[in-house]
Order: structure tokens, then sequence, then C-alpha cells
């Protein structure tokens, strides 16, 4: 029987069930003053709130398009619906969130997670939460998880306003702006001094509607001497115009405190990744990035680390796996400014049928950040001679009294590896993406057991061209 693909069965397993769209309410495409004031109005903003959305609206009509990655004139904004409501309020009870869209994360498997092995769940859907909740013996250690909007009105209010695009300020780039102005949904988390959460929170975004945007906001604040681990996943089904997801992610770890922050994105190849992430670290403070990048027609992610204080860490685990109609450009930056601060990049890429995976990585030390060390490893795969892999390395020392290493490595499968493996009664297709999953295995390992197991389904749909 013919294996099935895309192009004959408009079908990308789980990931692609499109629910019909029975919306509350949604702004009309485009990105005007009266766009972003009714959005303010919607999320019930406070006064601080919606001159900031009117100021970052300004920012981004002051700022150019990138212009030195990959090609995004296809993005026009004209034609994005910035926010959709959809028929639920948040609960935090499962058996509250209506039907069609609590059977659309059941298929994704989000509740069965939560009850396994999960502290806390936030389920997005489109521009706002529908679901969230935490464990009462971890809300019984002070630990806040809850949605950004509400926790804006609450006891954690002032602590927003100090930390909200602090680390990620709309100047910077022009969909940071876009997202200060348009931003909807996201997450709040806050893990008091000294407390150690075991188990995993968890951060669901799903995008359904067509031609829309998704800007969600996760703030999170790991106070002196706590650990937390957050895993982030995304999805959307595949449609024939464009879908954009402009996300911010800011991150706090306070003084010897640690955080990792586990994500594997699946998005459909109409969308626009265009997602900025951001953490800063405190004196003896680690940062943990884990990243898996399958899905989207463009991506430009680039997790940064401003390692700040004296000895902290960082490492950044990832994979990017770019297949035919897909330019991937992704990477992470580390900028050491504490004295005997350390980082590890190791990156794995792979690209197929005509795709493109680009890895850049910045590497700034600078005048103060004595005794620091920095090493970035990168590895391409291509899986045939049509796909393209680029690596493009920065590094500012402004140190003698450093340690800097850099390597990389593109090459592409074994024929005699594939004949080996064939020659044990192996398919050459299973053959080649057993040798696929091995090359991802240092990522996979990093991830939690379940993104483990979707990410080398991902590989192994990838390998039978049955994703988008």
């Amino acid at each position: 029987m013919k294996e099935k693909t895309y192009v004959d069965d408009i079908d990308r397993s789980v990931y692609d069930i499109k629910d019909k769209e029975n919306d509350a309410y949604k702004v009309k495409a485009g990105l005007t003053p009266e766009i972003v004031e009714k959005i303010s109005k919607e999320k019930n903003d406070p006064a601080w709130m919606q001159q900031f959305r009117l100021q970052s609206l300004q920012i981004y009509n002051s700022l150019q398009v990138p212009n030195w990655g990959p090609d995004i004139e296809d993005l026009d904004m004209d034609n994005i619906v910035t926010y959709v409501r959809p028929k639920s309020k948040m609960s935090a009870k499962w058996s509250e969130v209506p039907k069609d869209i609590k059977d659309t994360f059941e298929r994704l498997g989000i509740p069965q997670a939560e009850q396994k092995s999960l502290a806390g769940v936030g389920a997005q859907y489109d521009s706002e939460l529908v679901y969230h909740n935490v464990r009462a013996e971890v809300a019984a250690q002070g630990v806040v998880y809850t949605d950004l909007e509400s926790a804006m009105h609450g006891e954690y209010a002032e602590m927003i306003r100090k930390h909200f695009m602090h680390l990620v300020k709309p100047q910077e780039h022009k969909f940071a702006a876009l997202h200060g102005a348009v931003w909807s949904g996201g997450s709040f988390v806050y893990v008091p001094k000294g407390v150690s959460v075991t188990i995993p929170l968890q951060s669901y975004f799903r995008l359904n509607a067509p031609g829309a945007g998704q800007f969600e906001h996760t703030l999170i604040i790991v106070d002196e001497g706590a650990y937390l681990h957050f895993i982030e996943g995304c999805s959307a089904p595949k449609y024939n115009v464009a879908n954009l997801h402009a996300g911010c992610v800011e991150l706090y770890v306070g003084k010897n405190a640690k955080l990792r922050y586990s994500t594997i994105e699946n998005w459909s190849k109409n969308m626009y990744n265009l997602n900025t992430k951001r953490a800063i670290v405190e004196e003896g403070g680690t940062i943990e990035w884990v990243s898996g990048s399958f899905g989207s027609h463009v991506s430009y992610l680039y997790p940064m680390s401003i390692l700040k204080g004296d000895d902290s860490k960082m490492e950044f685990t990832g994979i990017t796996f770019a297949g035919e109609g897909q330019n991937l450009d992704t990477g992470a930056k580390v900028v050491h400014t504490g004295k005997r601060t350390s980082s590890y990049i190791n990156t794995k890429s792979i690209s197929k049928d005509g795709g493109i995976s680009t890895f850049r990585s910045s590497v700034q030390i600078g005048k103060q950040a004595s005794g620091s060390k920095a090493s970035v490893s990168c590895q391409s795969l291509m899986l045939d001679d049509i796909s393209r892999s680029d690596t493009v390395p920065a590094m500012d020392i402004r140190t003698r009294d450093a340690n800097v290493g850099h390597e990389a490595k593109i090459g592409r499968i074994s024929d005699e590896a594939v004949f080996y493996l064939m020659s044990r009664g192996i398919s050459e297709e299973d053959a080649r993406a057993m040798i696929v999953s091995g090359f991802a295995d240092d990522v996979s390992k990093e991830l939690p057991l379940e993104y483990a197991v979707e990410m080398n389904n991902l590989i192994q749909l990838e390998m039978k061209g049955s994703i988008g």
C-alpha cells in the first residue's frame, strides 16, 4: 500500500486536525491603533498596559523588517488577525472546557500528561488560555502558576509591571514591538525563594484559526535558591494562508537558582515563527535550554542568555529539522558579564528535500567577565543533495582571561551505514530514520520522556514524508 503523504491526503497526523471556526470574537485583519485599543479593552488592561501597547505600535511602525535572515516578504500584516477569542472562559476544571477545544487537547495528550507527570498545565487556544491548573501541593509551596492577564490585576501586579518586557524591549526589533502591541495569553510563574518544584510545569499553545497570529507572553521568575523545569509545546494545523507566531519568553533566574526551559515547536508549514526568548541569570544561577524546532515555513529563533552574576551558567541543547519548503534560522546567543561565567551551546540540525537549516550563534564576553568559559558545538546532517545547511558563528571577546571554543561539522548520511542496516533486514527508509534518530539522540535524552517520544515520532514522520 502506498505511503500516505500530506499532498495526497491533506493530512498531517494528529497535529493537522482542524476545528471548525467557532470564535466568540475576533478583530479584523491588520494592525491599527483602533485594533490595538480593542484588544486592550478585551483584555481589561490596566492603564499602563494600554499605553504600553500603543507605544509599542508606534515603535513597530518605525522599524524595518530584518534583511539578514530568511525572506519573509510574503508575510503581510494587513492579512493577519491579531486577536481571536474562542468560545470559552479560562477554567481550572477540565470538564468545563468546551467539548471541541477539549477534544483537540485530548488528541494532543495534554490531560494525560498532566495526570501522569506534570505539576501544572496551562492550555492556550488561539489568543486565550482556556485551562490553567496547578497541583495543590505545589501551590501550597507558594508557587504561582496562572495566566498573565489575571495576575496583572492581583497581588503580583507590581511584580509583573516591573518585569514585563524589560528583558525583551519593544525597541529591539520589529516583531518584539509587534508583540508588545498585540500580545495576548501566556503564563506567569513565580517560584519563591528556596522552593524546588520537582515535577515540571507545562504550557501548550494551539493555534487553530487560519490567517491568525498567536502572541502569548511567558514570564517566569525563579527566586533565590529555587528550581523549576518548565515545558512549552506548540502546534497548529496547516492552511493555505500564512499564520504568524510572535510570542515572547522572559526568564528571571535568581541567585543560586536553576531553571530548565524545554520546548518542542511543531508548527505547520504555513507558519512564520518569529519568537523571542531571553533569560537573565544572577550570581551562581543556571539556565538550561532544550529546544526542538520541527515546524513552520520560516523561523527566526535564537534564545538569549545574559550571565549577569558571577559564576552563573548557561547550557543550550537544540535540534532543528528542516524539510521541503522550510527555511529554519535558529541558534542561541549568550552574553557573559559576570566573572567565571560559563556557557555551552550544543546543536544538531537536519535538512532534507530542499530544506534550509541555518545555525547562528553569538557569544559575547565582556571586559569584566574574567575567568569565563564558552563552548559552541554545531553539527549538521543533510539527507540529500538539494538541501542546505549553513553555520554563522559570531564571537566578541573583550578579555584575555577567557577560554572559548567553537566546533562545527556538516555531513551526509553514510551509504555504508545504510547498506549495513539494510543487510540486517531493515528497509532503506527505516535505516535512514534510525540514523537520524541516533544523530538526535543526545537532544532527546534531555527532554522529558513524553516529549522525547514525540520528537522521535516527528522524525519518523518527516522521514516518511507525511508532515506538511
